[in-house]
């Protein structure tokens, strides 16, 4: 969300609070802007689900939190997409781990990359739109449009 001071701010519960998002540029070998999340203090071995926390945990780690579960051992939990039901199968864990296929090519590619997907934002285990995109070599993007577009978080 921009503001009449010139600044962005990020809101993931519908406008009650907000986190400042500083916008740097990456200099003049790249021409495109990044967004650096606000500082988010994660510890390894945690639970986390937020946006920020996730992504600074990945950042930090490498590695999801603790609280994810890839969707084959979700659906041996009986998890189905289609009923939405991981808060009643698995209570307190969240969809992440799996591999994103990238097809319409929105992320940079390179050989030997690959890309990861996680919910984040999720309420009660209910998958909504708001996803976070992972390399394994360090790139972490964030899509609140179910991956139509990305923003490059680190």
């Amino acid at each position: 969300m921009f503001s009449t001071d010139g600044l962005i701010y990020y809101t993931d519960d519908h406008y009650t609070s907000f986190s400042k998002i500083d916008v740097t540029t990456a200099g003049p070998a790249q021409a495109t802007q990044e967004i650096v999340l606000a500082i988010v203090d994660v510890q390894e071995g945690e639970l986390y689900s937020s946006a920020e926390e996730v992504a600074a945990y990945l950042h930090a780690y490498g590695e999801l939190p603790i609280n994810y579960i890839i969707k084959n051992d979700a659906k041996d939990l009986g998890w189905t997409n289609k009923k939405d039901n991981l808060g009643k199968v698995a209570e307190g864990y969240t969809i992440g781990g799996d591999e994103f296929q990238n097809r319409e090519k929105l992320l940079p590619s390179q050989k030997g990359r690959t890309w990861f997907e996680c919910d984040v934002n999720t309420v009660d285990g209910k998958r909504g739109k708001q996803r976070i995109v992972f390399s394994n070599d360090g790139l972490i993007y964030y899509s609140d449009n179910n991956f139509k577009s990305f923003t490059q978080l680190y």
